[in-house]
Order: structure tokens, then C-alpha cells, then sequence
């Protein structure tokens, strides 16, 4: 099924259950909340389960309008946001455009930071930043939502514990991060409000794309209307899902409603490269950040400049008959105004 939370005033807005050609919504009589049902799953999902089954076949009326423009991010807030480095394809090439060597300890301990979840971005809400010297950069990645996981959970547990699937942008200000990581404390400040699709899945509904805690389908950026990146989120993803959720819950449980990401999607050539744009015949990339490390080692220098106020993007992943499954994230870039 797919859930969305519709805008009504309030800081959590109202849970929506959506068609899965994501034109039609009905609210949920007797649960406000998508925190709220994650809170009482295995009670709640039955009847959330049939109420998309009555919408799917249009056996239900007063259903409303599905716009992905009205609604917030499905969990406006949350208790936790932290986001891995699942793709350590990524994670080499923007160390290596900081000069900085990666460890080889990265290829088999996930790296993971967490986010502010205190107020995420609606999926059409701008980016602000106060200035474009900041390095404003986005990230495009899939996250899942967890239930209730224990502490020291095993992959196969946190598996077990995987209620739905998102896509992410996760905002960095790239200029604001190599002074940070310096002070050895890890990312605060270049680490703005991310935000995330209009709709989050349950795995059920991808089928055959979702296997072995992967998501595998293209995902696809865009830059002022041009194809940035469509690299396959199942490709080249070094840790699953499920070893992403065990790693956040070695030390402390994870309660409902906690959002774990991918890390920015990143794939290799197929010569094992660090992969070409989409205009050269590549799979482009998710981040300017990667565009602008291949422009130095290619050139000597990056020519891509980071996001500008007035730039948009747009993020979305279509399954195999050109749906789209989550909606889209679709956001200009601006400049703050308090």
C-alpha cells in the first residue's frame, strides 16, 4: 500500500492512504497520524491494507484527489533520522575531491550520521539557504521506516522491522562541511532540513524490485529539467537495509517511525570507473558534488558550479511500466528571507 499525509494546519498533518497510480487518497477514519500507525502496526496495517484495496478497485466514495503539492513529507517530524553511506562509491569520490583517503574499513563498517528530524521539507517546499557560497547540494536516496527494533538486532530482525520505503533529498552545504568534519565532531550545520517523496510503500508493493534489503530501479535526478543522474539504487549498494538498521540499533533500541537512509545512490562504470554523465552515455550521478570531483580528475578542476537560487530539482523513481511509484520530489532553490 502507499501512505501520504495530507497538510490540514496542524505540525503532522492528516494520514492518507493512496491509490498506487497515485491519483486518488482517502483519510483514515479512526488513525490522524502516520506516527501513529507505525506505533500500532500490526493492529492498524490490516484495516490500512484493506482501505487501499477498496481504493484500488474504486470501491470506496468520498475519496479526494491525490496532489502531491498538498501534502507534507509523510512523516513531517520524526524521533530519529539517520542516514548511511551504503554506496561507498560515493563516499570515495567526495573524500577524494576533500583530498582526504578513505579508509579500508569503510568497505565493511557502514558509515552513518544522524540527521535533525525535527523539521523536514515537504516534497514541493523550496530550499532556502541564507547564501550559495554555503555549497548547496542535492542528494538523492531511497530511506526506509522502521517499527520497533531492539538493541543489537540481528539483519534478519531488522529486516523483519522495515515498514516502508521513501525517497530522500538530503540537502548538504558542501563549503560548510570540510571545517566541520575537522573539529572531529561530524555534520551539524551543513546538514539543512531534507526532504522526502509524497508517498512512502510498503515493500509489498515494489514486487520484485525490492529483494535482498535492496531497492532495485533507477533513480532519477533532474537539474533545472535536465537529466542529472539514473543510477540503479540496487547496483553497487555495498550494505542492504537491513545491515544499515542493525548497524543504527548495535548500541540502542529504534523506536517506530525511525528513518534510516541510503546515502547518496552512486554507481561505478562498467569498467569499474567512477562512472560517466548521462550525456556521454553514463548513468550520471545524484549529487553535484560527485559531477564536480569527476571534473577535477578529468580536468584538473571542477566546472559545475553547486546549486543556485533559482535552480530546481526534481527526484523520482518510475517501476518498470513508467509509474511513477512515490511521486516526486520537486523543489526550487531559494534564498532565506526570515
Amino acid at each position: 500500500m502507499k501512505l501520504a499525509t495530507l497538510k490540514d494546519g496542524s505540525r503532522d498533518g492528516r494520514l492518507l492512504v493512496v491509490s498506487r497510480d497515485l491519483t486518488r487518497a482517502a483519510t483514515v477514519p479512526h488513525v490522524k497520524t502516520l506516527q501513529a500507525a507505525l506505533d500500532d502496526w500490526d493492529a492498524v496495517a490490516p484495516d490500512l491494507l484493506a482501505l487501499s484495496e477498496q481504493l484500488n478497485s474504486g470501491k470506496i466514495s468520498g475519496t479526494l484527489a491525490f496532489d502531491a503539492t498538498q501534502c507534507l513529507s509523510p512523516l513531517p517530524r520524526a524521533y530519529q533520522w539517520a542516514d548511511g553511506s551504503a554506496y561507498v562509491n560515493h563516499v570515495e569520490l567526495v573524500r577524494r575531491a576533500r583530498n582526504a583517503e578513505m579508509p579500508t574499513s569503510f568497505w565493511t563498517d557502514p558509515l552513518m550520521y544522524q540527521g535533525g528530524s525535527d523539521a523536514f521539507l515537504a516534497p514541493t517546499e523550496p530550499i532556502s539557504a541564507v547564501s550559495e557560497e554555503y555549497g548547496i547540494d542535492l542528494e538523492a536516496e531511497v530511506a526506509v521506516v522502521t517499527g520497533d527494533v531492539p538493541m543489537a538486532a540481528t539483519p534478519e530482525q531488522a529486516a523483519k522491522a522495515i515498514r516502508l520505503l521513501m525517497l530522500v533529498n538530503d540537502v548538504s552545504l558542501r563549503n560548510l562541511i570540510p571545517n566541520e568534519l575537522a573539529k572531529g565532531f561530524g555534520f551539524f550545520q551543513s546538514k539543512p532540513s531534507s526532504a522526502f517523496s509524497p508517498v512512502a510503500v510498503t515493500p509489498d508493493e515494489l514486487g520484485s524490485d525490492w529483494r535482498g534489503g535492496r531497492l532495485h530501479r533507477p533513480l532519477l535526478s533532474y537539474l533545472n529539467g535536465t537529466p542529472l543522474g539514473k543510477p540503479d539504487a540496487g547496483s553497487d549498494m555495498t550494505f542492504d537495509f537491513p545491515t544499515l538498521v542493525a548497524h543504527a540499533a548495535k548500541t540502542r533500541p529504534l523506536g517506530a517511525g525511525c528513518i534510516i537512509g541510503s546515502g547518496t545512490v552512486s554507481n561505478k562504470g562498467a569498467d569499474g570507473s567512477p562512472g560517466k554523465s548521462i550525456k556521454e552515455g553514463g548513468l550520471g550521478y545524484s549529487c553535484l558534488a560527485e559531477v564536480r570531483t569527476i571534473e577535477t580528475i578529468l580536468h584538473g578542476k571542477p566546472v559545475t558550479p553547486f546549486l543556485r537560487f533559482g535552480d530546481t530539482v526534481k527526484i523520482e523513481m518510475r517501476d518498470a511500466h513508467g509509474a511513477s511509484i512515490f511521486g516526486a520530489i520537486e523543489q526550487a532553490v531559494e534564498a532565506y528571507k526570515p
